[in-house]
């Protein structure tokens, strides 16, 4: 039997928040990169093929700045570059693995990366190689999440891999509640319902109207990536019904 036979998705779109390659001393930090890098390369190297979209908050938060005054437009922006700064230190994290890799922005900036293509990110899928897609939508009002949610229909994704720091979705914060109850399985109109804040709403309705399942996960406990990607219970998962 293939490596590729024994995993449940051929095609997933992970979700990655900016904050994951920061630690207590940098925004930024190499090591944590390399560490994702080769969890990545763990599931990729059993056949997955991944496309990843992470956000920029470890460098700079669009909706925090508006808030404080700024032009949310500017500020959306200046977050649309911060992924992509994200997104060329995952490559160079992936590519020191040994990992194949190409960055897709929605804003074209033709020196250090691709524009979007939707047809050139499957072919890229195809032929083996981590596509990440940065600068978020190329508009300015939607998330990392909406973009995760957007492309991962683009590109026809089998589910879309949303990595936390906690093992699922709960009814309330867990670090606040101890009593917080985990849910192994939700429908997208629960999540939507209850407002669990885990996704924003748009890319919950992106993922239930093109039918892309959801599932949050751990992603900072030892195999968990490559669990997920074998078909294990793992997280939360969010679907029609």
């Amino acid at each position: 039997m293939s490596a590729r036979s024994k995993t449940k998705y051929q095609r997933i779109l992970l979700k990655l928040s900016g904050e994951v390659l920061a630690d207590d001393k940098e925004h930024l930090s190499p090591v944590v990169s390399r560490g994702i890098a080769r969890q990545i390369k763990e599931i990729h190297h059993i056949g997955v093929q991944v496309a990843v979209v992470i956000g920029g908050g470890n460098i700079w938060r669009g909706l925090t700045n508006s808030n404080r005054g700024m032009d949310r437009n500017t500020a959306d922006y200046m977050g649309m570059l911060a992924t992509v700064i994200n997104s060329l230190a995952l490559q160079d994290a992936l590519e020191q693995e040994g990992v194949l890799t190409r960055v897709q922005t929605a804003i074209e900036m033709k020196n250090v990366a691709e524009p979007f293509i939707r047809r050139r990110a499957i072919r890229h899928l195809e032929k083996g190689r981590v596509v990440i897609f940065g600068a978020g939508t190329g508009s300015p009002f939607f998330s990392t999440d909406t973009t995760a949610a957007l492309r991962a229909s683009e590109i026809g994704a089998d589910v879309l891999l949303k990595a936390t720091k906690v093992d699922g979705i709960y009814d309330c914060d867990p670090k606040k509640n101890p009593q917080a109850k985990r849910y192994a399985r939700l429908s997208y109109f629960d999540a939507l319902r209850q407002r669990l804040q885990v996704m924003d709403s748009t890319a919950f309705s992106l993922c239930m109207d093109n039918n892309v399942p959801i599932i949050v996960f751990d992603m900072f406990k030892a195999g968990n990536l490559k669990r997920v990607a074998l078909g294990e219970t793992v997280g939360t998962l969010v679907t029609e019904k």
